[in-house]
């Protein structure tokens, strides 16, 4: 008889100077879309970060584990994600909502499939209309013959003047849209292009750059290294670039001529993680992370992007030696299978 006295009660949360009501059971994001306001997001399942907000007052229940995603930094900071954010109590958030005012949605065709590996595929994309975006941001896209289906990838090239774009594609075991782009034929195909998002770019410094990429991480760290060429940038640079074998080097040439480009040093150093490696193989062998005491500069900017092993474990190694996080730059390449193994 008394249950009606234990009814959770909706709450109010001020994002920064407009207050809207959040249901019980409802998270930040969907309150926020809900009421119409155009909260920077994309996956919403909590794997890009692109909801990060700040939490000035009160507490909200976190779904998932978001340390995994947020730096210790943005964690002190008292940041939070509104994909996975039910408020608890009244709000007060603050978010920067320039970066969305720049995303659009545009549409275009398949024009090309490239094999680069066994299990990776550039897809070629040309735009009705230009996109607008930095070396190094992100986007959803979605193609005719999936419908509902949408998936993130980053920006392969800087922006072209014939408004096409690449996308590098890795084959994900059970996924349906890396399944499709590297074994079945969409050229021709219409594709949706929603973007751009994130927040990996380079920042402008004359400062040493590190750069250490994994697999189909290389994608947006050729866009930002090809716009840097480009500007004739000469800043000291080392690109490290992990794979298990040696089948899974590829894009050589562009990083030959990124190198052949770059005013100032630059170090092209691949690594093999296999356990076991052909005895042809001249380079360097084990985690790629494990190189990066042997090349840091000090001073050194690190952009990383991978999966979230190898960034974690490469942003503590730099803490470590020195790097605050404030001059590290992280993109997390999160599948669907992530995080549900981080929600679980």
């Amino acid at each position: 008889m008394f249950s009606f006295l234990s009814k959770k009660k909706p709450t109010t949360a001020h994002i920064n100077a407009q207050a809207i009501t959040v249901q019980p059971k409802e998270t930040l994001l969907q309150a926020a879309l809900r009421e119409g306001i155009d909260f920077p997001h994309s996956c919403r399942v909590g794997g890009c970060a692109a909801c990060k907000c700040k939490l000035v007052d009160g507490r909200v229940k976190e779904l998932t584990e978001t340390g995994y995603i947020l730096s210790d930094a943005e964690l002190d900071q008292g940041y939070i994600l509104a994909c996975q954010s039910v408020p608890q109590t009244d709000i007060r958030i603050e978010v920067d909502l320039s970066a969305q005012a720049a995303r659009r949605t545009a549409t275009g065709r398949v024009v090309a499939q490239d094999k680069l590996t066994h299990d990776i595929t550039q897809l070629r994309v040309q735009l009705n209309d230009a996109l607008p975006y930095k070396a190094g941001q992100f986007a959803n896209i979605s193609i005719d013959s999936l419908s509902g289906v949408s998936r993130s990838y980053s920006f392969a090239t800087p922006v072209q003047p014939d408004s096409q774009v690449s996308f590098f594609v890795r084959r994900v075991p059970g996924g349906v849209f890396s399944t499709a782009i590297n074994d079945d034929s969409v050229v021709g195909q219409t594709v949706t292009v929603d973007g751009p998002m994130g927040d990996f770019w380079l920042r402008p410094s004359t400062a040493p750059m590190l750069l250490v990429a994994g697999g189909s991480g290389l994608a947006p760290v050729l866009a930002l290294l090809q716009e840097a060429a480009a500007a004739d940038e000469s800043r000291p640079t080392t690109l490290l670039f992990g794979a298990r074998e040696e089948r899974d080097l590829y894009a050589l040439e562009q990083i030959q001529e990124i190198a052949r480009q770059w005013r100032g040093p630059f170090r092209f150093i691949p690594v093999l993680s296999a356990e076991t490696v052909p005895d042809s193989w001249r380079g360097k062998r084990g985690l790629v992370v494990d190189q990066i005491p042997e090349v840091l500069e000090v001073g050194t900017h690190a952009y990383l992007c991978g999966p979230p092993p190898m960034i974690d474990s490469a942003t503590a190694l730099l803490k470590q030696h020195g790097i605050p996080g404030a001059h590290i730059h992280a993109d997390r390449f999160t599948t669907l299978h992530d995080v549900v193994a981080v929600a679980a």
